[in-house]
């Protein structure tokens, strides 16, 4: 089996002549793995030069008409009213008082056209970029991300999923990208399964237990290295890391002021640790709020879920803002589709995904900028429609790659996005 190690990036050189240079000096280094970009130095660059991404999934369908585009006084509009931003002439809807303060660090696209009104279809195309098609696995956003930005010596995971619930545990969401970049699942927000040192076995222990193995791995590989005996070291490493590093993921070591400015409830929690982690240098966090599948009382539900999603998110923009992350952090806020213009008979809204909205910011978005405009009651798109793959595009060009590149899989070059789309090059600073 041919194993490629070198791709000639600036990290892999570095990489490539640490190992070599130690292996010369008989430093008994550790073959493989995440040793070669201890530098503290090193690290302290990759970490200031690492573009990052929070994705906020508003899960069920979250209504434009109730958010990003507002059209009070129609016959569509419902009661909210539009308020300014700090964008002048940019309104959005009342419910988000806090988000509109930021809005001179967001950008809103309102001419979404995904002709699907599938919740599981409409899902998969916003995280995929791409139409679901039978027999054809491809890699969620986070896994692309984290496979094209996270640095090679990353000891934490570079995709990380926040849970409302459940367990944890590594997703199936990587397809040819490899487990590698798979998800990491965080159950409501808790530490990784798995990550504490059993009670009963000590640090002392432990640590004679991992040097044992390390000298019979290195043993091993000076003579049988291959591609899958690097993963296993990369990914025992890792999750020996990941164990040292476990209080990244406990939210409540931020202070209580910090706490409070969240909110206690699970969203607020959530958002605080998304802030923790992209500190830390995890490439992809991505929070979820549900359930905005409002086909009755769509009212009173987005009154009270927007007021609980508003002030979380806007603080996570204004603190990413003013720590200096907002250069090299990606903001989106998606759903699967939008919902009707047309009020049904239980005051709800059904799915739509002919004509609705996604909010997104910082890295290379042009700030405060409005992509695309709908009728005046928000039935279709008069300017600049876009799809899935359009947006996925700009995702990826908002982070500084080029999105009709390549990933080189197995000797052959697969895109990185749907190449019949392209970006929204006008909302790219």
């Amino acid at each position: 089996m041919k194993c490629t190690y070198y791709c000639g990036s600036a990290e892999h050189t570095l990489a490539r002549r640490q190992f070599l240079g130690g292996v010369a000096a008989g430093a008994g280094a550790v073959v493989g793995g995440l040793g070669a970009l201890a530098s503290p130095s090193i690290a302290k660059q990759l970490k200031r030069e690492q573009m990052r991404v929070v994705v906020v999934n508003m899960a069920g369908g979250l209504s434009q008409l109730e958010s990003w585009d507002p059209k009070p006084g129609t016959d569509t509009g419902g009661p909210f009213r539009a308020i300014p931003t700090s964008v002048p002439g940019v309104h959005i809807s009342e419910l988000l008082p806090d988000t509109a303060k930021q809005m001179h660090n967001l950008a809103i696209v309102r001419s979404i056209n995904t002709r699907n009104n599938d919740h599981g279809k409409g899902s998969y195309m916003m995280f995929h970029g791409r139409r679901q098609t039978p027999g054809v696995q491809l890699p969620k956003l986070g896994a692309v991300a984290a496979r094209a930005l996270s640095p090679e010596g990353n000891s934490l995971p570079g995709h990380i999923v926040v849970t409302n619930g459940g367990g944890g545990g590594r997703g199936n969401d990587a397809a040819y990208l490899g487990p590698k970049y798979a998800s990491m699942a965080l159950g409501n927000g808790k530490p990784p399964q798995n990550s504490e040192r059993p009670k009963d076995l000590t640090e002392q222990v432990d640590q004679q237990r991992n040097n044992f193995r390390r000298k019979a791995n290195e043993r091993f590989m000076l003579k049988r290295r291959t591609a899958m005996t690097d993963a296993y070291t990369y990914s025992y490493q890792q999750a020996e890391q990941l164990m040292r590093k476990r209080d990244v993921f406990d939210v409540s070591k931020e202070s209580a002021s910090d706490q409070d400015r969240y909110g206690k409830h699970d969203f607020g929690r959530h958002c605080l640790l998304a802030r923790r982690l992209l500190e830390n240098g995890v490439t992809f966090v991505q929070v979820t709020h549900s359930n905005y599948d409002t086909h009755n009382e769509n009212f009173n539900f987005h009154l009270e879920q927007l007021r609980e999603f508003d002030t979380p998110f806007g603080t996570l923009v204004g603190d990413i803002a003013d720590r200096g992350m907002l250069e090299s952090t990606l903001f989106v806020v998606l759903s699967e589709f939008g919902r009707t213009p047309r009020i049904n008979g239980n005051y709800g809204r059904d799915h739509w995904g002919t004509a609705w909205s996604v909010c997104l910011g910082g890295a290379k978005i042009q700030r405060g900028a409005v992509i695309g405009k709908t009728n005046a009651n928000g039935t279709k798109v008069d300017e600049r429609e876009v799809d899935a793959g359009h947006m996925f595009h700009t995702y990826l060009q908002g982070l500084g790659l080029d999105s009709d590149g390549n990933f080189d899989i197995g000797g052959r070059p697969v895109p990185m996005a749907d190449p019949s789309c392209a970006g929204i090059t006008e909302l790219i600073a």
